[in-house]
Order: structure tokens, then C-alpha cells, then sequence
């Protein structure tokens, strides 16, 4: 793993917020959804979560500062109390000659280290607990692991297609790991709700848990409905004729096309209801599709009709605006 800062592309004494914003926009640069056939971004997005997780915690922040920790937040053995023992050792221990008898090599090991190691085996020449490098620790050799911690929590949008709300109940969702899992959307999901994802977060270090995954569902925008609550609204063209004689027009929902009755003499504007074809409730029900009449004309001229228009404006003229527009 690089330098985590090189990688968020931010300098050592970054403030969080500088920190935090430059993760928000590699993230949504890298994120699968928008590389879907781009591995390499998949990699680096991967990267970029690590090196938030390091930089964007105050506590391991510090530990990496500091060489206690390396870019993957696994910890560092430092073994500079030892600088220059050798030397010491050599110049010291060699002159002069030391004995185990008057407090020798282990002994001044042991002492260097606080102790450890068996003291009652000072003066004896070899044997396990002498007090040399097997002595740490008490005796035993090992190394206390470093802590658990569990992953981050990260933030995912998921934008899903009205009719998927409608007929599938689910969404598709890429998560962190590059990999893709159809979530179970609640009943009656509304703009903007969060679902958390639990385990499907940041991996967590030395062996902690996986954090977890909080997704913010957004709805696609649809090329025919608009959505209000769980009310959807269309606007429906018909032609002149549709509008004098009234018609049956064929008229799209988000579970299939049905046979609209337009009455006759229906105004542009004219408000009309499907009920129970907008989106899911959270009370087991549906809201209405609701629809708006716009006349559209012929797209070109017509002698006919400007000649039945005139006589019709001679024998039987009408108001279409009220006195408020004198």
C-alpha cells in the first residue's frame, strides 16, 4: 500500500475536512458503478478506501504520524532502543572483557530492557531464561498482537428505476469490493431513504469485522413520469379530433400500457386519475397515476380545417379565458 496521503493526493498537515472532501471525490471518480468495465479504477478504488481508513481516523492518523503503524494499519516493530548497542557491545564488552560471573553481556541486556528475561540465571554461561533475546516478554518470545478494529462504514448511492420500485421491489447495489448484490428495497422506500448494509462495509484490520454499508436509494429520472410521494404524474398527448369526439388511448404505466376513455370535448389541461398505478405505499397500498390532457395540432397545415375553423369561429364562437385575463 502507498503513502496514504500520496494516494488521496493531500499533504501530511491536511485538515479532516480536506481530508474527507478529497476521499469524496476519488470515490466518486473511482466508483464501480461508474467503471464498470475498468478494473484498474475498481483497484483504485479499493486503494482510496484504505487510505481513508488510515488518514480519515483520528486515532490511526496519528499511530501512522508517529511509525507506529504502517499503510495497510498493521503495527511496526521499531528497534531503535537498540542503536548503536553493537558498537557499545564491541568497544565496551570486548575491552574489557565482560563475564558472566560479574554481570555479563545478558545481564546488561536484561537490564537495558527493564529486566526482562530470568535474572535468577545470571552468571550461568548458556540455558534457556539466560536473559538473552528468548528472556523477552517473560520468557516466552512473542509479540503482543496488535488490536482488531472493525472497518469503516461507507456511503453508496443506489439510483433505481421506478418500474424495478414497482415490480421487483429491488435494487441493484456495487459495493466497495467491487462486488454487485440485489438488495430487498423497504416498503414504501421514498427519495433519499437509507438501508444499512451490515459486514458489506470497509474490510477491518487484523482480522476485525467488516464495517458496514449505508445505501442512500435515489430514483432514476423517467422519461414519461414524474413522482410526487407515491403519486405519479404524466402528461398525455392527444390529437384535436381525440379531444372533440373522445377516444380510448393507449396509455403507459409502470406495469403495462392500458386503454384510457377520453371523454368528448376534453380541454387541453383536463386532469384524469388511474388509481392504484403510482408507486408502493408503506400502508400495503399504491398511489394514483394522474394525468394531464395536452391537444397537440397537426404538424402542418390543413386547407379543410382552416375553412371549418373560420365558419366555426363565424356560427359558434366561445370563451376560453375567464375575466380575470380582460
Amino acid at each position: 500500500m502507498r503513502d496514504p496521503y500520496s494516494v488521496l493526493g493531500v499533504a501530511k498537515n491536511a485538515s479532516e475536512s480536506d481530508i474527507k472532501k478529497a476521499f469524496r471525490t476519488l470515490a466518486k471518480k473511482y466508483h464501480p458503478d461508474q467503471n464498470k468495465d475498468d478494473a484498474g479504477a475498481q483497484q483504485r478504488f479499493a486503494e482510496v478506501n484504505q487510505a481513508y481508513e488510515i488518514v480519515g481516523d483520528k486515532e490511526k492518523r496519528g499511530k501512522y504520524d508517529r511509525g507506529e503503524i504502517d499503510a495497510d494499519g498493521k503495527q511496526k516493530f521499531s528497534a531503535s532502543g537498540f542503536e548503536g548497542f553493537e558498537d557499545f557491545a564491541a568497544g565496551a564488552g570486548g575491552a574489557r572483557g565482560f563475564k558472566s560471573s560479574a554481570g555479563g553481556f545478558d545481564d546488561i541486556l536484561n537490564d537495558i530492557l527493564g529486566g526482562f528475561g530470568n535474572r535468577s540465571a545470571r552468571g550461568r554461561a548458556s540455558g534457556p531464561g539466560a536473559g538473552g533475546a528468548s528472556g523477552f516478554a517473560g520468557g516466552t518470545g512473542r509479540t503482543q498482537s496488535p488490536p482488531r478494529e472493525k472497518g469503516k462504514t461507507v456511503e453508496i448511492v443506489a439510483r433505481v428505476a421506478l418500474e424495478d420500485i414497482v415490480n421487483s421491489g429491488k435494487a441493484q447495489v456495487t459495493l466497495p469490493s467491487g462486488k454487485t448484490v440485489n438488495v430487498t428495497l423497504p416498503k414504501g422506500v421514498t427519495e433519499g431513504e437509507v438501508i444499512r448494509l451490515k459486514g458489506q462495509g470497509a474490510p477491518g484490520s487484523n482480522g476485525g469485522p467488516a464495517g458496514d454499508a449505508l445505501v442512500e436509494i435515489r430514483f432514476k429520472q423517467h422519461k414519461l413520469f414524474e413522482v410526487r410521494g407515491s403519486d405519479l404524474h404524466l402528461d398525455l398527448p392527444i390529437t384535436l379530433y381525440e379531444a372533440v369526439l373522445g377516444a380510448k388511448v393507449r396509455t403507459p404505466t409502470l406495469t403495462g400500457a392500458v386503454n384510457l376513455t377520453v371523454p368528448p370535448n376534453a380541454s387541453s389541461g383536463k386532469a384524469m386519475r388511474l388509481k392504484g398505478k403510482g408507486l408502493p405505499t408503506k400502508t400495503d397500498g399504491h398511489g394514483d397515476l394522474l394525468i394531464k390532457l395536452q391537444i397537440v395540432m397537426p404538424p402542418h397545415g390543413d386547407d379543410e380545417l382552416d375553412t371549418l375553423m373560420k365558419a366555426w369561429k363565424e356560427i359558434t364562437p366561445y370563451r376560453a379565458r375567464g375575466p380575470e385575463f380582460d
